[in-house]
Formats: structure tokens, C-alpha cells, sequence
């Protein structure tokens, strides 16, 4: 028999392990999880804020647990996988969230910015999915989200200097897809999601420059990303409502990356 709507989605019994988990995007993908019935790992750099998440999140209800991490840290992401493994078992949900940002134009940026930018947002997320493959999921399956955004989909609207980020973002999407077919095999979906603008200290500097109200306008549906509008996209990549989907990189953004493309 067919499972119903409400088995397919449902995470009761596996464990999540998010990174950037204390705060914004990477907070609204964790209340998603445990709302579904996943157990949460939360790793950061700042113990004051995970704390904070993990207790909004048991407030709520939620199994979540934390780790602090750089995960520019190659130590670090060794520490966060072992942690985890013994504290939470298997990760049976890995979400690739964190990253970092560095405005400055071309022919001016510094070299030592543009290597934070891609050790953060795309070595760190090569060796966290290298470490939890290996430790946890190649044996026995599993869901890898990677956080890319539409950035990575095409150049700068006039007035952005962001080349590290969009150049990063890039790499994270065809890495999803290029591990998407590497890992297939054993049972492992690797997706990505593209966010379009949502207010977030990452994007602050974004939506000084451009604007709020010109964002949201220039969006087909007239407004900018909201707390609610990651959930459904990460638990249906996360469950086995998505269980057919990989390799695949699903821009939530209010329809602007529909006339990038065109």
C-alpha cells in the first residue's frame, strides 16, 4: 500500500545535523526538521547562540542537542562528526548551512577574503559531506542539503560587488549535482537550495544597497523571503517525500531566478 501524505513527510526516528543551525535560515530549516519529528544536532561558532537556539527549539518541543565548530576548521569539523556520532548516532540528514559572505569589487578584493569565502562555503562542505558519507551514510543511506542561493545561478544586479559569494555558490551547485550522481548509488539524495532574499545579517548589506521595497518588487510575487518559507522545501528534500528528487537545485525566490533565466 501507498504511504499517505502524512507518513511520506514524516522524520520521526532520524537525526539532523545542521550547520550554521543557531540563527536565521539555518534555525528555520531546524524548527522544519524537528517539527516533522527529526532529532537536531546544531553546530555554530558562538556556544551563546546555539544555546539560545537549542532552547527555543525544546521550548517547542524539538529532541536538539548542539556542538560549537568552525567548520572553516578542518579540526573542528573532525570534533563536530565525532560528537555527534556519539552523542546521536547515525546523521541520517545532513544540512550544509553554513557560510559566509565578502562584498568588494573585482579588481580590488582581497585574496584572503575570497579564500574565506570558498574554505567556508565550499571545501568545508566538501569535507563535512566527505566525513558523514564515510562514518554514516554510505552503509546505510541518507539526505544531504546543501544551502547555495540564487547568486550562484548568474552575475551581480547592478551596484552588488560579490564575486567570492556568486563564484562559491556556483561551485556548491554543480558539487550537489556532481555528488548527487557519485552517491546515488548507496542511497544518498544530495539537493540543494537556492534562496532568493531573505533579511538576514548575511544579506543586510544586499538589501541596504538595492533596498527592501525594490527587492520585493521586483520579485513575481512582490515579496521577499519570510520565517516560514524554507520549511516545506527542507523537509520535503529531507524525507522520504523527496525520495525521488536529487541532484536537484530548487530556487525559493519569489520567482526572480525565472527572468535570470530567461
Amino acid at each position: 500500500m501507498p504511504r499517505t501524505i502524512h507518513q511520506l513527510f514524516d522524520l520521526n526516528g532520524r537525526t539532523a545535523l545542521i550547520t550554521g543551525g543557531s540563527r536565521f535560515l539555518g534555525l528555520q530549516m531546524a524548527h522544519a526538521l524537528g517539527e516533522a519529528g527529526a532529532r537536531i544536532m546544531l553546530c555554530a561558532r558562538k556556544a551563546d547562540e546555539l544555546e539560545a537556539a537549542t532552547a527555543e527549539l525544546q521550548a517547542a518541543g524539538i529532541d536538539t542537542r548542539w556542538v560549537a565548530a568552525d567548520c572553516a576548521v578542518e579540526a573542528d569539523l573532525h570534533k563536530l562528526v565525532s560528537e555527534t556520532l556519539q552523542r546521536m548516532g547515525d546523521v541520517d540528514i545532513l544540512v550544509n548551512n553554513a557560510g559566509a559572505t565578502w562584498g568588494a569589487p573585482a579588481q580590488d578584493h582581497p585574496l584572503d577574503a575570497w579564500d574565506k569565502v570558498m574554505n567556508l562555503n565550499v571545501r568545508s562542505m566538501f569535507l563535512l559531506s566527505q566525513m558523514v558519507g564515510k562514518q554514516s551514510m554510505l552503509a546505510r543511506g541518507g539526505r544531504i542539503i546543501n544551502m547555495a542561493s540564487i547568486a550562484g545561478l548568474g552575475g551581480n544586479p547592478p551596484g552588488m560587488t560579490s564575486i567570492a559569494y556568486n563564484t562559491s555558490k556556483a561551485a556548491v551547485i554543480n558539487f550537489t549535482r556532481t555528488l548527487a550522481c557519485e552517491w546515488g548509488r548507496y542511497g544518498i539524495n544530495v539537493n540543494a537550495i537556492c534562496p532568493g532574499f531573505f533579511p538576514s545579517k548575511m544579506t543586510a548589506g544586499t538589501l541596504a544597497v538595492l533596498g527592501e521595497d525594490h527587492l520585493a518588487a521586483s520579485a513575481p510575487l512582490h515579496r521577499l523571503g519570510d520565517e516560514e518559507d524554507l520549511k516545506g522545501v527542507t523537509v520535503l528534500l529531507a524525507s522520504d517525500a523527496g525520495k525521488h528528487i536529487t541532484g536537484q537545485c530548487l530556487a525559493v525566490d519569489g520567482g526572480i531566478s525565472a527572468y535570470m533565466r530567461s
